[in-house]
């Protein structure tokens, strides 16, 4: 098995075979506590116009996501897993934009099948892969608002690899270097409506869920995503 790590847009089009598109804090961290709670399907867009046009068309629609860290107005829900973390989403599609993570998605369009990571399907996502017989598999770090690479989705990526080549790990190191580093931006009092202290403990809940989440195509040829077993 061939395993890459490479960051934001630019590394997700250059994603081969299985592409692993990563973003710890908070995109996919999200979408792991929506389908836990019953949500059918996601679709990512990048264009935040573009899924106001679709909530539009399909009012059943739900709306979540970002600009800038802060929930986009008129929108269901935040990028905030806490936000999401006790409701009740049985059956429901929603439609997922952010600055980073769904970007990444939209730009992997060479690799084969792509796969959506954080902390908490870190070791399903693996699992998955193996599952796939994958040869090549490309670990996509969107980093900060897809700007430049972060400290979390790297370290996502290189705790996938680990799994996959069997090496050591030290999760409880890495959480405490986050705490000081990239999340300690959870812990600023006045930030708490839009990147609450409770959202740092779920996005860095390691091996949390037993699942992946894989991007397919619907019947207009638009991408969502959809909890996989192993």
């Amino acid at each position: 098995m061939h395993i890459t790590i490479d960051h934001l847009t630019a590394g997700a089009a250059r994603a081969e075979g299985v592409a692993v598109i990563i973003d710890v804090f908070r995109a996919y961290t999200v979408e792991s506590f929506a389908f836990h709670n019953g949500v059918r399907r996601i679709y990512p867009v990048a264009d935040i116009q573009e899924a106001y046009r679709m909530r539009e068309l399909d009012p059943t629609l739900l709306l979540a996501g970002e600009r800038g860290g802060r929930k986009a107005e008129g929108f269901d829900f935040g990028n905030s897993p806490s936000q999401i973390e006790h409701v009740d989403l049985t059956g429901r599609d929603m439609i997922h934009t952010t600055s980073a993570g769904t970007q990444g998605v939209i730009a992997a369009k060479k690799a084969d099948v792509i796969l959506l990571g954080a902390l908490v399907n870190a070791r399903a996502t693996a699992e998955y892969i193996r599952k796939l017989g994958a040869e090549r598999v490309s670990l996509v770090c969107m980093g900060k608002e897809n700007r430049h690479p972060i400290e979390e989705d790297t370290y996502c990526a290189e705790y996938i690899r680990s799994i996959l080549e069997g090496t050591g790990f030290d999760r409880e190191a890495v959480v405490a270097d986050l705490r000081q580093g990239e999340g300690s931006r959870f812990f600023i009092p006045e930030d708490q409506s839009f990147a609450p202290e409770r959202d740092f403990y779920l996005c860095t809940d390691f091996d949390r869920f037993d699942f992946a989440l894989r991007v397919f195509k619907d019947e207009q040829g638009r991408d969502y995503t959809a909890r996989v077993t192993l």
